[in-house]
């Protein structure tokens, strides 16, 4: 598996944004969508938000739509997340994640092959 690098993580105060990015230069196989993950302590691993590349669509949680967004590059080495981070609860490693076996799906983390080392995003009133 080709590990993905994360940067952009860090510290904000509520209505604060930050933007999370996730390069796969080093990928031996085609990607067919990518997707963000986020896990607090003591909770599960929760969706965020994908994207499909073949048709450039893209998936939100409930709890993040509107105030995420996520893109990625053209040659899909990479996908970022804009994020307008409004509650402390969103205080989380977020997770990029890599489809490379077509799931058909992208909301699940059993959808994905490969995974970034996480980055930490913490969220104070």
């Amino acid at each position: 598996q080709v590990p993905l690098v994360e940067s952009g993580g860090g510290l904000v105060q509520a209505g604060g944004s930050l933007r999370l990015s996730c390069a796969a230069s080093g990928r031996t196989f085609s990607s067919y969508g990518m997707g963000w993950f986020r896990q607090a302590p003591g909770k599960e691993r929760e969706f965020v938000a994908a994207i499909r590349w073949s048709v450039g669509s893209t998936y939100y949680a409930d709890s993040v739509k509107g105030r995420f967004t996520i893109s990625g590059d053209g040659p899909r080495n990479a996908v970022y997340l804009q994020m307008n981070l409004q509650k402390p609860v969103e205080k989380a490693v977020y997770y990029c994640a890599d489809d490379i076996q077509a799931s058909s799906v992208l909301e699940f983390p059993a959808d994905y092959e490969l995974w970034g080392q996480g980055t930490q995003v913490t969220v104070v009133s």
